[in-house]
């Protein structure tokens, strides 16, 4: 293995993937995911931060135990275990990181979204890669790799939310970023 496919290893956990715009159909078209986790020898996990499914906790939980979250929107993490509804939290550290923690219990949702600066989401499915398969992803240029910056939990995180990372990268970004969806029909 040579150094920069070990460097690719350890650093890709608290990134931000952006899908390639070559990625057009399916689930992870114009994706913005946070890699939660990963490692050479488990794989990777995410969750897709910017599909919105247009409900809200409270659409899906009705009992009284979940009424403090009922107004959290439900995003689509991805398509593994999408019948499975689960809760986040992501705030950022006084030294400027990202923090999160996934898959928490209500208690610890309700308790996390009653704290200033922090956001918390539901989510049905997450995202999910073998050993080497984000590796491989990436090195065939399916996904674009970022660190978060410090405006990502106050942005609106919607569909616009992938152009508006990729246009603040570089110029070369920002021409990506503003490509029609499909070139050849101009």
């Amino acid at each position: 293995m040579s150094e920069s496919e070990s460097d690719l290893e350890i650093h890709l956990q608290g990134k931000i993937l952006l899908a390639d715009p070559s990625l057009h159909d399916g689930i992870f078209d114009r994706s913005v995911i946070l890699l939660a986790d990963h490692s050479a020898e488990e794989g990777a996990f995410g969750l897709i931060l910017n599909h919105p499914t247009g409900h809200n906790v409270g659409d899906f939980l009705k009992e009284d135990a979940f009424d403090p979250l009922r107004n959290i929107a439900v995003h689509l993490g991805g398509p593994v275990s999408r019948e499975h509804l689960t809760f986040s939290a992501f705030w950022w550290t006084e030294d400027d990181r990202l923090k999160w923690h996934v898959r928490i219990p209500v208690d610890q949702a309700i308790r996390r979204s009653r704290q200033p600066g922090t956001l918390v989401r539901a989510f049905v499915g997450y995202s999910g890669w073998t050993a080497g398969q984000l590796e491989g992803e990436i090195k065939r240029n399916t996904w674009i790799t970022t660190q978060p910056n410090s405006d990502l939990l106050g942005q609106t995180h919607d569909r616009d939310l992938w152009a508006g990372i990729l246009r603040s990268m570089s110029p070369y970004h920002r021409v990506l970023a503003e490509a029609p969806d499909n070139p050849r029909a101009n």
